[in-house]
């Protein structure tokens, strides 16, 4: 779009639309008042000449008011002509805009079910991936730190034989409600199997701060669960890995933290660092 093309102020295209077609609707009844008032002259004059015969100059306002009024009906007739144009133009733009608003809606749709688990909402494994790509860019640009944490439910499988799986997703979506709780904003937690979640931890400045968001984390999710068959427990176990301590790429990270993970199982530990 050139600079001659934009609308005015800021104006959207619809709305000047809208503004023109409001001055021509106005205009015209204008016109309509005025060639119904020459009409009334003209009726008047013609009234006159019958009771008092015709003078030349009364025959020439005669003939001039008929041609006035003739002139005003043929414009009242093209701007009736140009409001209808511009109503159905103002019909078309606000569908385009309609249609625009759908569509961006709906490429926003597609796009956040591309990057987010569908049952909990929660970060897939793709955008995981990707934030933390950028993490460990920002970490090594900066010389910060970041950690890792893979978290799988212990007993998860027992819970979905036991009530079946609705019931398992139920609680999926309880454990991912509490996991983000616990997300600051730089933060990212995300599903990336049956079970299985993964929380990026920007600015993770020493263990000890580590430990304690973890065992923040871990006291939460456990915490007692209200679902639709009563009150379910779950336990929760994690690995941790730190950058660039137990790794400086995303995958070594990862694997590490699930390596971790499964030695706080055998361990019964709830948590355990890498190194």
């Amino acid at each position: 779009m050139n600079a001659d093309s934009k609308p005015a102020s800021g104006v959207k295209p619809s709305e000047s639309l809208n503004n023109v077609l409001g001055q021509t609707q106005y205009a015209k009844v204008l016109v309509d008042e005025s060639a119904s008032e020459l009409s009334t002259i003209h009726t008047s004059l013609q009234r006159e000449l019958v009771q008092e015969g015709a003078s030349p100059g009364m025959k020439t306002a005669l003939c001039k008011t008929q041609a006035v009024e003739e002139k005003v009906q043929e414009a009242s007739v093209k701007l009736a002509n140009v409001t209808e144009a511009l109503g159905a133009e103002v019909s078309q733009r606000k569908e385009l805009h309609l249609q625009l608003a759908e569509m961006t809606e709906q490429e926003s749709a597609a796009r956040h079910a591309a990057l987010h688990d569908a049952l909990t909402g929660l970060a897939n494994r793709s955008l995981f991936n990707d934030r933390l790509e950028h993490g460990l860019a920002q970490a090594k640009r900066l010389g910060l730190t970041l950690a890792v944490m893979f978290m799988d439910l212990d007993g998860f499988k027992a819970v979905n034989d036991t009530y079946g799986h609705d019931v398992g997703d139920e609680l999926l979506r309880t454990v991912a409600d509490r996991l983000r709780e616990n997300t600051r904003e730089d933060d990212t937690v995300a599903r990336v199997g049956g079970d299985e979640f993964l929380f990026l931890v920007m600015g993770a400045n020493d263990v000890p701060m580590v430990a304690s968001l973890a065992r923040k984390i871990i006291d939460c999710v456990q915490g007692p669960c209200r679902l639709t068959v009563g009150q379910v427990s779950i336990r929760l176990s994690m690995g941790i890995a730190l950058y660039p301590v137990d790794g400086d790429t995303s995958e070594s990270l990862v694997k590490q933290a699930d390596v971790a993970m499964y030695a706080a199982k055998r361990n019964q530990s709830e948590f355990a660092f890498s190194h």
